[in-house]
């Protein structure tokens, strides 16, 4: 048996603590497909956490496709015919069940991290955490900034996994200023102008300005129409009275930013 040292145990708590977010994400999501299957907000709810289901998967394995958790979150998304063969057509819900069955899995091993575990002591040096970071954000000009809201972004998936809605909202706003405002400066003041931009110092734009004119000049296109008040007002949320940051306000958020990195980055 080997002994695990303080930072193994750390490392193994932070994913406990993610994954018990993500099942009890999972279940509500699970209960609310029951009553509405058809309810396009709760199936977007789902799309979100099936992904976020799919990034710690991925951190657990290594990265790898081949190891056996990663293999059996794909296998949750597949329907089997009494042949066995893989066809089309599972239901949300059964999804869902299948990847609570997966994250339960990751819990166990987790839990049995001092014999057989998706992380080992031997590993650790080289865990998820200490890994180089997904390249989520080479489309920034900016060299110096990338690692920023690389780091920004780790966090803001963090804080939503542990309902620190707040945190997670005014994270993630400010990724989508930095990035917007990364490409409004790249395109230039003089081209912003001439699509009918302010005058004066981008630097010096409200939020709110910056993402009308990098839609206006086409620099993303209309997914921020989605962003809740909340969000757009999240600069005046310092030193004011504290606002109630709803988990849909959040996520809504969250995937609003998503889709301008997709904007921003087409090849993603």
């Amino acid at each position: 048996m080997i002994a695990m040292d303080d930072s193994l145990r750390a490392q193994i708590e932070n994913y406990l603590s993610r994954l018990d977010g993500l099942s009890r994400r999972g279940r509500q999501l699970r209960d609310a497909l029951a009553a509405a299957p058809s309810n396009a907000s709760v199936i977007a709810d789902t799309r979100a956490w099936q992904e976020d289901c799919g990034v710690t998967i991925n951190q657990l394995s290594g990265g790898s496709k081949a190891h056996w958790l990663a293999r059996a979150f794909s296998h949750g998304f597949l329907m089997r015919s009494t042949d066995g063969r893989a066809v089309e057509g599972v239901a949300p819900a059964e999804i869902v069940t299948r990847l609570l069955d997966v994250l339960e899995q990751a819990v166990a091993s987790l839990s049995g991290a001092e014999d057989d575990a998706v992380i080992s002591a031997s590993s650790s040096s080289s865990s998820s955490s200490e890994q180089p970071a997904p390249r989520r954000f080479e489309f920034v000009h900016n060299a110096e900034l990338r690692s920023v809201v690389e780091q920004a972004y780790i966090d803001s998936r963090r804080a939503l996994e542990q309902s620190e809605f707040d945190l997670a909202l005014r994270t993630s706003c400010g990724i989508l200023e930095a990035i917007v405002t990364d490409a409004l400066e790249h395109k230039g003041l003089s081209a912003l102008i001439a699509s009918g931009s302010p005058t004066g110092k981008i630097a010096d734009w409200s939020f709110e300005t910056r993402l009308t004119v990098a839609e206006r000049a086409g620099v993303i296109r209309g997914g921020c129409a989605r962003l809740p008040a909340v969000a757009r007002a999240y600069r005046d949320h310092d030193g004011a009275p504290k606002v109630e940051v709803s988990e849909r306000d959040a996520r809504t958020t969250g995937q609003v930013l998503k889709v301008v990195m997709r904007d921003l980055d087409p090849g993603r």
